[in-house]
């Protein structure tokens, strides 16, 4: 037999590795994180058990590439559709869209990730955070801001506390509201990007079309 190249061994690692951190949303969306194991996460990946220790120190920070992974690809899905925005406004418009639609669509999933993250260890460090952390710097610069650095984490957290109102138990916030806060801290019109069925919340105010 003839031994495999070291490019095709890499691209069996990444697969491997994409189908573990896919196989833990599924999962945890499916039964929440206590009940997921490790070994359940590597049998509905067709992976060895041991597969997981190689590629992630534990649990909690394979689900956190887990869900970055989601985000990075959900917010790339949707500043790549068609018609691809030239307009930064529609570029933000729709990572707004798409990291408030993930909070919606998979509320026990990204609860579970959010409640990790204010553990002590906070965020994970992985190749997906950074790629997310990426096209969202980038949508920042897109928008036209003069001052990324700052700007940028500014996003970031205003992202993370709108996400955190829409799944607070007990008392959560309508997202459509969070959305129209973020669009008028932003100055964008509420018909950019996905706008939710209904139309603006009541007293929400009209941004003059430019």
């Amino acid at each position: 037999m003839v031994p495999r190249s070291a490019s095709v061994n890499e691209e069996l690692r990444r697969r491997s590795r994409e189908r573990l951190l896919q196989a833990t949303v599924e999962l945890v969306g499916e039964r929440g994180y206590e009940a997921t194991t490790l070994g359940d996460i590597a049998d509905r990946a067709g992976a060895a058990r041991g597969l997981i220790s190689y590629y992630f120190p534990g649990k909690r920070q394979l689900l956190q590439s887990a869900v970055h992974r989601l985000m990075h690809l959900t917010l790339e899905a949707a500043l790549e559709r068609p018609p691809r925005p030239d307009d930064g406004r529609e570029c933000l418009a729709r990572a707004i869209d798409a990291i408030l639609g993930l909070a919606v669509d998979r509320p026990r999933l990204m609860r579970t990730h959010m409640a990790g993250i204010l553990q002590a260890e906070g965020f994970v460090r992985c190749a997906e955070q950074q790629r997310l952390a990426e096209l969202l710097r980038n949508t920042v610069i897109r928008y036209g801001s003069t001052d990324v650095d700052t700007d940028y984490p500014l996003l970031r957290a205003l992202l993370m506390g709108a996400v955190v109102a829409v799944l607070l138990p007990g008392a959560p916030m309508p997202a459509a509201r969070l959305r129209a806060e973020l669009f008028q801290r932003y100055g964008l019109e509420w018909q950019l990007g996905v706008p939710p069925a209904g139309g603006p919340p009541a007293g929400t105010p009209s941004l003059p079309r430019q």
